[in-house]
């Protein structure tokens, strides 16, 4: 099915108390995580989208309830030299998470066709080869029982300007923008052309991605918050473990613990 950025652009306000709906979205994330580690899971939540889009709102509260030891949240920038020597994937295959594991990408393998395609930092045949790589990385991936979320947060040229100014103007987020936001705002047109064909190529059965407008930075998070907690319960077990009658006989012993029911 195609997928038209257009037609995520209204910015509407979330419907519902913000307070109340991300509390109880960071509990489903949380149970979620335990469900990875009681059952041996291993799940990827990818994000691309727009400089000042809000990817890193939407993770702070992805990861705000979840426990450390059992995610890695993995910025993604220009390659090393030591990357630009391997394959384009190299980098992302020494990134992926192990049993029990949550990886988050902050920008991903799609720099291939995206970034490097319109900067010139790949060839057209190396980028267009990219297409087939990326479907067949999304696919060893998912079919080696590892869950996949690919997420991209859509805003207008205008909001995008808006955020930028704010950073601008306030002291304390002023390092968020740089010259290369610019360099990216000015081939806006070329971008879109390549995200439009990065749509058409890559939003496959098995891994299909999920545009979230983000003009409204709360209704984004709950977007994408939701929409992860769904993709991920329909994948994972959500069974929780039963008590071990052993610690259950070491805790009566200890404090006179008895089971409620």
């Amino acid at each position: 099915m195609s997928i038209a950025l257009s037609d995520y652009e209204t910015g509407a306000k979330y419907d519902g108390d913000y307070s109340d709906t991300i509390a109880a979205l960071e509990d489903r994330l949380e149970r979620l995580q335990a469900a990875h580690i009681i059952h041996g899971q291993r799940s990827i939540i990818m994000f691309e989208g727009w400089d000042a889009a809000g990817k890193g709102g939407i993770i702070q509260r992805l990861t705000a309830s979840l426990d450390p030891r059992y995610f890695e949240v993995w910025p993604i920038a220009a390659p090393n030299e030591e990357e630009r020597a391997r394959h384009f994937l190299w980098r992302f295959w020494k990134r992926l998470p192990g049993n029990r594991e949550i990886s988050i990408f902050d920008r991903s393998w799609y720099g291939r066709v995206l970034v490097e395609r319109v900067e010139g930092f790949a060839t057209e045949a190396e980028w267009r080869k990219g297409y087939d790589e990326i479907n067949e990385f999304e696919a060893q991936l998912t079919g080696s029982r590892t869950n996949l979320v690919k997420l991209f947060i859509h805003i207008t040229q205008d909001e995008q300007d808006a955020r930028f100014a704010a950073r601008l103007d306030d002291p304390w987020k002023r390092w968020k923008t740089g010259t290369e936001d610019y360099r990216n705002r000015s081939k806006r047109k070329d971008y879109l052309a390549a995200m439009e064909e990065m749509f058409e190529q890559t939003n496959t059965r098995w891994a299909p991605w999920k545009v979230i407008d983000g003009n409204n930075k709360k209704a984004a998070r709950i977007a994408a918050l939701t929409h992860i907690a769904e993709t991920l319960e329909a994948a994972v077990p959500m069974t929780p473990t039963e008590r071990d009658p052993a610690v259950v006989k070491l805790a009566s012993k200890a404090f006179g613990y008895k089971p409620k029911d």
